[in-house]
Order: C-alpha cells, then structure tokens, then sequence
C-alpha cells in the first residue's frame, strides 16, 4: 500500500489559478487543502475547490462515452464515439461546408486554445463561448480602446479601490482572488462601491454607490463629467497619451449631474463625492465585473471605465489598473492558430456584419446560431460541438436555445455530468477535472503568471478536454497536432525554455513586470494613444465616442409595461457555491444553497404578502418561474434581484427541470435589444412582477 502524496496542482473549479496541495493514496484522492506558497491564492481555497472529491467520485458523473441508441443512451468504446462525429462532421462538411458546424464552450476549463485550434483547423468561423457578454467583451472594448486589458496591481498598494459590479471575496473572478482585495483593505486603502445591491464589500466601503441597474455606463459618465469640470484629471497624461480628448470633452458634457442622477438614482453629492475620492487618491485602481457587461451598454461601459483609469492618470502605473506582463510562453494566438482559418471562411461567421467587435476576437452572439439551426439564416446550422457548457439554462431565452439544441441535426457535447443541454445531445463524451489533468493553467489570463496544473488521479474513462479536441481533430485529417499532451505542453512552454517536466516541478512562471510602458512603446492601438474616439469604431461604422443608451426595459423606456412589470429585475447575483448552471448536484454545495433565492425588499415584500421563505413567481414578458423570497433591505424596493443557473439535477430528463427557476426564461435576446459591437444581451436587467406562489403551485 502506498504512502499519502502530496501532490501540489492548480484548481479550475470556477475561474482557476488557486493553488492546491492534493492528498492522494493508491490513486484515489482522499482531499485537498490550500497552498500557502501559492502567489496567486495566498492559502486560501473557496467551497467549490474543497468539494472536488464530491464531484470526482459523484455516482451520476458519466465516465465512458455515451450514444443515443434508437433515443436511449448507451455506454459505447472513445473509439466509436469519435469516429461517429467524425464520420457526421465529414458528411455536413462535404454537403454544406464547415461553417454548418459551431464549436461551443463556456466559461472554459482552461481549454480554449484547443477548442479554437479545432476550430480553425476545421474551417469553420462560428465559435461561441461566454465572451459575447462576460470577460473577452471586456477584452474587446480594452483592445479597441487603450490596446490591453487593464489590471488591479494589488501588489503595488494601491491606496484606493473602486469595485464596480463584482464581489471578488465571494467569485474570485478571472485574474483576481478575493484575498488580494482583503489584504489590500487591511493594509488601509480607501474602497467605492458600484452595486445594486449592498453587499458585504458596500457595508465597508468609505462610499457604496446602489445605482440602479443598468446604468453603469451613465454613472460613469456622470463621474467624468465631475473630474472634467474641476480639472482633477492628469493634464500630462492627457495631452500625451490622450486621442479624441476636446471630442469625449463634448460628450461627457452632454451628461450633468441632474441627468445622471435621474437616470441612475444616485444623489449627485455622493457622485461628486465618489469622483473627487477616486481622482484625489493616488494610486487607485478599479475592479469591475460581468454585471456592466451584460447588457446593450456593454462596450461602452467598459471604455468609459478605462477612461475614468486614463484621465486620472492610473493607467499602467503602480498600484493602478496595469498591463501586466505575461511570461516567457506561447500566446493563446499561437496556440489556438487562428491564422489557419481561411479567409474565405472567416467572412461567412454568423453576425460579422453586425457585431464587429466580436468577430475582431474570433467569436458569434449565439442568437445568431439558434436563427441558423431554426430558421436556416443566412444558412443552415447542421452539426454542434459544446464543451464545458450549458446554454440551455446560461443564455438568454433559454425556451429558444432548447429548441434550437432540439433541433440542430446532430450535436455532441463534452462535460461531467448529463445537464439539460447534454441530454439533447447524440454523443457525449466524458471529460476530467482539473485534478485528472495536467496543463499550463491561467496562460490566456492577464495577470502575468501560468501555473502548473498537474494530474493526480485518473476516473474511469475520463480524457482532459485537451486531449479530446487532439484526437478528434487528428480524426478529422488536421495534421497540426501533437502526439502527447506532453509535446503540446513542451510546446507552449518553448519560448522559457523549459519542458513540462521542469515546469510541474517548479509550479509557475511570472513575466518580469515593468510600469508605465507606454512612455517607450505607447499603446497599442492606431495612434498609439488612449483612443477616448475610438478610431476603430469609427471605420467600423459605429459611434466613436462611448455613450449611456437606456434599457430596453425600464420605467423610462416602456412605462406602458410598468403597470404589468412594476419592478427592475437584477440577475445572475453570485453565490461561492455554484459556477453559473455547475454543482447543483454537490452534496455539501446543494446543502448551502439547496434552493434558489431571489431577494426582496421588506417594503415590497408586505405589499404582496410575501414573507422570508415563501416561494414565489418572478415574471417577465417571456414568462415566469420560482424562487424563494429572502426578504431584505440590501435591495432598492423597486428592485428584485434573482440567481441564475439553476436547474434540478434530480429532476426527470430530458429537461431536469431547467425551466422552473432559472432566470434566462424571463430574459430576451433580440439582436434588437443588444449591445451591437459584440451582441451582449441584456441578462442582467429588465422588467418583473412577483406574486405569492399558492399552495399546490
């Protein structure tokens, strides 16, 4: 019998990079606990890592490969498995071409770069991930805007932080762990609130700005608009590195205060108050979220924030919002081989006329594929490939994204468990955790490191997703493929010098940082400047100058709803047991949160006899479902805010219940309603009511 290893590895269990010391004993894991030596989680470790064992050794994990057989799943070989996507994707292909098959993922398990190497050399330009509305919208805007995405250097003490749409401590989002923040409060900075809701962070925050939801991208612009009219912006940086600043001078202009307080319900003192702190405190830096991104103020919202860092001259500065450099391996490009598209097939992806920005970053608004599956526009989607994600209870509308999974000709899907979108599938293909894995983990984030993500155990039958895309695309005559994972991961590692087996050994890699590069290299965008006009969206047809465009559901926009839909809906707040629609079915996560919840203020609460615990219908035009009220004052009484992801694991198949509380029934997607550069739905806010749930409901 073996002694206990301790194997030192990397989690993915949500945005990933946590450090993790694995106990293992004759190849079962037995546990995980923290890293201390870990500089990117500093010895912390959140729920989701310390149930991995529950979900590893889950009894409905699917370990083998399933087929569906005359509608009935059955255990086949990887061998037949493959070959029956193979032998479809070859088939629709030769019939219609490879721009009839899309690649899908979700918020990735580190795996993204594989999928678009597959993808690219598959021929086909239709991949749609999260990013038309969470992160690499983000990058787009930044991309676009000042050439990067900018960073919270919380190693460099930053002496103020202004948090804005996101609750690091619980989400632990991307590039940052909520200690960074933590230790950065201890240390004395002075800390903003941007949030509808007055979460843990607002009750400790020297100002909580509770907006109403939505307009972030108005309040933004009324914080501009206070900086500009006292001059509390950096006159250097901005007569330097600054384009288009007498242009957005005129646009920011153009939103006083008394407008922006209407619109965002905040009082203009604590406006003024907020951009006074935020300009005077130096260095600063802001931390935003999803929240500003899911909606059709997306990519402005995000350049108007990059402006607030420009103008007070916090922009790759340190303790500021900065680019930080990566380390010595290969890029996501070279990896992913997006050159290898063809011309001729890029310009078929679905929706490049329209959302610009997004095909800019290789990826299609997934409205436009359910339109292509249900009503053959522009042309035909025949064949599906989803790894690592849940669109059936993650996207907007979700009523349509089933029917159009129930539909497509053929799909095939990678995960852990059947979920509703899995069971609408023909093929399923079981994939390892990150502990079944080894990977060059964290390499496409921003935050300057790549860690070592090792395997420690092996399940069944389970292949990492990596390894998956290599054998399928080798399948289908892709001969840009490595033998091994552990050639692939030489391969990324290269440009160091190192071969995988240094680099397990050693845990991570960190690129040397360097400040304020712009004064050598400037930026990376046409002028070379901070583009406050963005030239790029100039050409592209779009407006230069960022804006506040209102909610297509609001007081404001349809007051002849209000009476039906009296309240704002909020989405998608998290909570630190689940990933989006993941470990609904975790034993020790279910039992923190077995139910949905949807929070109420008391005030709201009483006019609709609704107490703490009720279930209740939460409707919108599209429909309603249930959740159970928490009543509390942390919520605007005109507000409602919601969870999403829910779905029921021990519900029947095919649907496992996917449409009695998840929020993406009552939401829209029509490209009417949504942010044009990248095709960003409005998932976080529009209009509800709310009744009482009856007995027997």
């Amino acid at each position: 019998m073996e002694e206990v290893q301790k194997i030192r590895t990397a989690c993915r269990s949500c945005h990933g990079g946590c450090g993790v010391i694995a106990h293992v004993k004759d190849g079962r894991l037995l546990k995980v606990e923290p890293d201390p030596d870990s500089p990117i989680s500093e010895g912390t470790l959140c729920s989701k890592a310390l149930a991995i064992k529950q979900l590893v050794y889950h009894p409905k994990r699917i370990t083998s490969p399933l087929k569906k057989v005359d509608g009935k799943w059955a255990k086949v070989s990887w061998d037949e498995a493959l070959d029956t996507i193979t032998e479809k994707f070859k088939r629709i292909i030769e019939e219609s071409g490879p721009e009839a098959i899309c690649i899908g993922q979700g918020t990735g398990r580190d795996y993204e770069s594989f999928l678009y190497r597959f993808a690219n050399l598959l021929g086909t330009p239709n991949v749609i991930t999260a990013g038309h509305m969470c992160y690499v919208s983000r990058i787009g805007a930044c991309l676009v805007t000042c050439g990067n995405l900018p960073v919270c250097d919380y190693d460099g003490e930053p002496a103020l932080v202004m948090v804005w749409g996101n609750n690091a401590p619980w989400t632990n989002p991307d590039e940052y762990k909520g200690v960074k923040l933590l230790k950065t409060l201890q240390k004395g900075a002075k800390l903003i609130t941007v949030d509808p809701r007055r979460v843990y962070l607002a009750e400790r925050a020297d100002i909580h700005l509770q907006l109403r939801p939505g307009t972030d991208a108005a309040l933004a612009l009324g914080m501009l608009h206070v900086i500009l009219e006292e001059r509390l912006y950096d006159e250097e940086f901005v007569s330097s590195y600054v384009h288009g600043w007498e242009e957005f001078r005129a646009r920011v202009a153009q939103w006083p205060l008394d407008k922006v307080e209407a619109i965002t319900w905040i009082p203009r003192e604590k406006i003024v108050s907020a951009a006074r702190l935020y300009a005077k405190t130096k260095p600063a830096c802001i931390q935003w979220g999803v929240p500003i991104e899911q909606t059709l103020n997306c990519t402005d919202s995000n350049r108007l924030l990059v402006a607030l860092m420009a103008v007070t001259g916090n922009l790759d500065v340190k303790g500021g919002n900065v680019f930080f450099v990566p380390p010595p391996v290969r890029t996501v490009t070279e990896v992913a081989l997006h050159k290898a598209l063809p011309k001729e097939k890029k310009e078929k992806m679905l929706g490049a006329d329209e959302n610009k920005l997004a095909a800019r970053v290789a990826l299609v608004s997934p409205k436009h594929v359910w339109d292509a599956i249900l009503k053959g526009k522009p042309y035909k989607v025949r064949g599906m490939l989803l790894c690592g994600t849940n669109p059936v209870v993650t996207r907007a509308n979700s009523r349509e994204v089933y029917e159009a999974l129930s539909q497509v000709e053929f799909l095939a899907t990678i995960d852990f468990f059947l979920t509703p979108t899995a069971e609408l599938g023909h093929v399923f293909l079981p994939a390892a955790t990150w502990i079944e894995q080894d990977y060059v983990g964290d390499f496409w984030k921003r935050h300057g490191y790549v860690v070592a993500r090792r395997k420690c155990i092996t399940v069944g039958e389970c292949k990492q997703d990596h390894e998956i895309f290599m054998l399928l695309g080798k399948r289908m005559g892709q001969t840009q493929w490595w033998n091994t994972m552990e050639e692939a991961l030489d391969y990324m590692l290269e440009p160091s010098g190192l071969k995988w087996s240094d680099f397990k050994e050693m845990g991570y890699l960190k690129g040397k940082m360097e400040y304020q590069k712009y004064l050598t290299k400037g930026f990376s965008t046409p002028t070379g400047k901070v583009e406050l006009y963005c030239t790029t969206f100039e050409k592209w047809g779009y407006d230069p100058l960022p804006t506040y465009r209102e909610i297509p559901e609001s007081p404001y926009s349809t007051p002849e709803l209000m009476d039906k839909y009296p309240y704002i809906l909020t989405t998608g707040q998290r909570i630190p047991v689940f990933f989006h629609s993941a470990n609904r079915q975790i034993p020790w996560l279910r039992e923190i949160r077995p139910e949905p919840i949807c929070e109420i203020h008391p005030d709201t609460a009483s006019r609709h006899g609704i107490k703490n615990g009720d279930w209740v219908w939460i409707s919108s035009p599209r429909g309603r479902i249930k959740q159970r009220a928490k009543v509390t004052d942390i919520v605007d009484p005109r507000v409602i805010a919601a969870e999403h992801g829910w779905w029921y694991p021990e519900m029947e198949a095919p649907g496992y219940g996917f449409d009695v509380s998840n929020v993406n029934i009552l939401t829209d997607n029509d490209p009417a309603h949504y942010d044009k550069p990248m095709g960003a739905t409005n998932l976080r806010v529009l209009i509800c009511n709310i009744e009482k749930c009856e007995e027997g409901d």
